[in-house]
């Protein structure tokens, strides 16, 4: 018996040492679905190009930075995966999935969603093409405008054309499932869209809902109030592009409108829902990105790569 209890605690140390050191990917096939932050910054990533600020200089000398704001969705039964928006940075994005999500089981993602055609949302689509992944009908979900643009400009209308995707359009506020366990709601939101329209996600699950909403002209100019959007999900990924209007001197922040964080704090300043909010799509010139107090102090949430929540 004295045997047997030294060997297993000899053994212990063994297996916590094995277990901090794995590389594995960190997937189960058993639990509920869940959604898992890809990136958190605005459409440049962070450092942005010709940044010369001395922390995007460390930044880009030390390899570390911030990935351009996406979402992955993941149902770990079945090993399924989706992402929102094919962002700049989708090459490490689709590695990071696979490390929660494991190697896909058939196609490299059951499905992408996108929100509209500004650089930070649909780029990532070229490494579909027959340069990259060569791959074979992946589905993309857009909105009207966002697929006739995919469809009649080069080079994503190759992507149509040789079949590494395949279209679906999607209709604003209409439920659709992607799987037994996981639907999407589209809903249109004002944006500059001089290209597509523009999409937030509320994604469902078996037991809760998220919303994912990284670009919004302005709360006022949307048909609905964020407050009731909020209220009803449980968790809310919000655009927090800016923080206040006067971070970028020189530029109109007309001609790149966003809620300002300010300005969504004072929103839900009362508000208990103001727990449920994580701000997402940063800008490099956003304080937030390199130190959350100012958030935090108010009760509110920076969204954080790798931050998982379960649906």
């Amino acid at each position: 018996m004295l045997q047997v209890r030294f060997a297993r605690m000899r053994l212990l140390p063994l297996l916590v040492l094995l277990a901090c050191t794995s590389t594995a990917p960190q997937n189960t096939t058993t639990g509920d679905p869940f959604v898992f932050v890809l990136g958190i910054a605005q459409d440049g990533g962070y450092p942005q190009a010709g940044c010369r600020r001395a922390d995007c200089i460390a930044a880009f000398e030390s390899g570390q930075g911030e990935l351009v704001a996406s979402l992955g969705i993941v149902d770990p039964q079945t090993g399924q995966r989706w992402i929102i928006d094919a962002t700049p940075d989708f090459p490490r994005q689709l590695h990071l999935l696979e490390r929660v999500a494991g190697p896909p089981r058939g196609n490299v993602l059951d499905g992408i969603l996108l929100t509209h055609a500004h650089i930070g949302h649909y780029l990532g689509l070229a490494h579909l093409g027959r340069e990259v992944l060569g791959a074979k009908r992946v589905p993309v979900y857009a909105l009207p405008r966002m697929r006739a643009f995919l469809e009649t400009n080069g080079p994503w209308s190759q992507l149509v054309t040789l079949n590494n995707i395949a279209l679906s359009t999607l209709v604003p506020g209409e439920r659709i499932a992607l799987s037994d366990r996981i639907a999407i709601t589209p809903l249109l939101v004002p944006h500059r869209d001089e290209f597509s329209e523009t999409a937030g996600f509320i994604v469902h699950g078996p037991r809760r809902s998220v919303l994912w909403l990284p670009d919004i002209d302005k709360w006022e100019k949307w048909d609905r109030r964020v407050e009731d959007v909020v209220a009803s999900v449980d968790v809310a990924y919000l655009d927090a592009t800016f923080y206040s209007p006067t971070e970028l001197p020189g530029r109109d922040l007309s001609e790149i409108p966003h809620p300002t964080v300010e300005e969504t704090m004072n929103r839900f300043a009362t508000s208990t829902d103001r727990q449920k909010i994580r701000f997402v799509h940063l800008n490099q010139s956003n304080p937030l990105l390199r130190d959350d107090r100012a958030a935090r102090e108010r009760g509110f949430r920076v969204a954080r790569e790798a931050d998982r929540e379960a649906l």
